[in-house]
């Protein structure tokens, strides 16, 4: 099966893509090259097999068994990046990648410090070097582009209290609602690989979409990339799901004001107008700890981590003694300035 490999046109080792520099850069003889000027022998890329299939490292000869949904990865004997060529062409296209600009080195001191900053974690996870693995993955994302229409009937009240004389009076004022509104999503990320968690790759957004580039092969290279394993037919559902939040959200902005409001109908029409498939980049960290093991994930764009870590009882136990002593302490103060006791 084809492989496509960088070799350096100086040294002949392998290149690989610097998250510094954004090059593709030679790790023997320090040799950069503008990814944006090298010819990519892919002009068009979709992931269509479905079987395990077997591929031959051309530095080395041996042999590279990878899973259906790897389309970029290394040579496990000689540590050459390679792309899987034939997981590369198509119809349909990773339209954009948005490079690493974290290095493996830079997200393993991200992630200590992100670890030295958990408050009621057990010292030990703190302290200790831990991580198992930390591996840069291009994770295949559809961004949607989708306009909704929306019409809105409902109720609102306005109370107003007052007195006059002797007597307090109440007064409930009754409105009829109605919004006509339109709002545009655009960029909407929505993860398309079976095997990442879409909760803790719905917690790594933001990514810097204004970062995109046109996908180029090049930018693979030291890195393993996944293909879709849904399309974005099957995951648009999902993606209006995402949306229905923030659209309440919006809706609510604009009913403010009154006591209560109640919606009599509300109509939500979602045209989808466009979704590309881009490449987004995370650093998958596996760490162990009291044999157990942890996975966590990294923006490798921004440095955001995300994932549960252990809790320390004890830690938990003494931060709930903490405030109850001051919510205590708090309570004889207020006790003594009042002239009363409490006991």
């Amino acid at each position: 099966m084809p492989v496509i490999e960088y070799k350096c046109p100086n040294c002949g080792s392998g290149m690989l893509f610097d998250s510094a520099t954004g090059a593709l850069s030679c790790p023997s003889c320090g040799r950069q090259d503008n990814i944006e000027q090298i010819p990519d022998p892919l002009k068009k890329q979709v992931f269509t097999e479905n079987e395990v299939k077997e591929y031959h490292c051309n530095s080395c000869g041996a042999d590279i068994v990878t899973e259906p949904e790897t389309s970029a990865t290394t040579c496990s004997f000689c540590g050459a990046a390679v792309v899987l060529s034939d997981r590369l062409t198509g119809d349909l296209a990773p339209a954009m990648v948005l490079p690493f600009s974290i290095s493996k080195d830079e997200a393993k001191q991200a992630f200590k410090k992100w670890c030295r900053n958990g408050l009621l974690t057990p010292s030990g996870f703190m302290t200790a070097d831990r991580v198992k693995s930390i591996t840069g993955i291009y994770v295949p994302f559809w961004l949607y582009e989708l306009h909704n229409k929306i019409e809105v009937h409902g109720r609102g009240t306005k109370i107003r209290t007052y007195t006059q004389g002797d007597y307090h009076y109440t007064e409930t004022q009754h409105f009829d609602i109605y919004r006509r509104i339109r709002l545009n999503y655009v960029n909407l990320p929505i993860d398309a690989s079976e095997k990442m968690k879409d909760e803790l790759m719905d917690k790594l957004e933001p990514f810097p979409y204004n970062q995109l580039k046109l996908f180029k092969t090049p930018y693979l290279a030291g890195y393993i990339a996944e293909k879709y394993s849904y399309t974005d037919e099957e995951l648009y559902p999902r993606a209006k799901e995402k949306t229905s939040s923030y659209i309440d959200s919006y809706i609510a902005s604009t009913v403010s004001g009154y006591n209560s409001v109640s919606y009599t109908d509300k109509q939500i029409d979602t045209t989808l107008k466009n979704a590309d498939y881009v490449l987004l980049p995370v650093w998958m960290v596996y760490y162990d700890y009291n044999r157990s093991q942890y996975t966590f994930a990294m923006n490798g764009q921004t440095g955001k981590v995300v994932g549960i870590p252990p809790i320390s009882k004890a830690k938990v136990a003494g931060w709930f003694a903490g405030i109850s002593a001051v919510s205590l302490l708090s309570l004889k103060l207020v006790s003594w300035m009042m002239g009363g006791g409490f006991l």
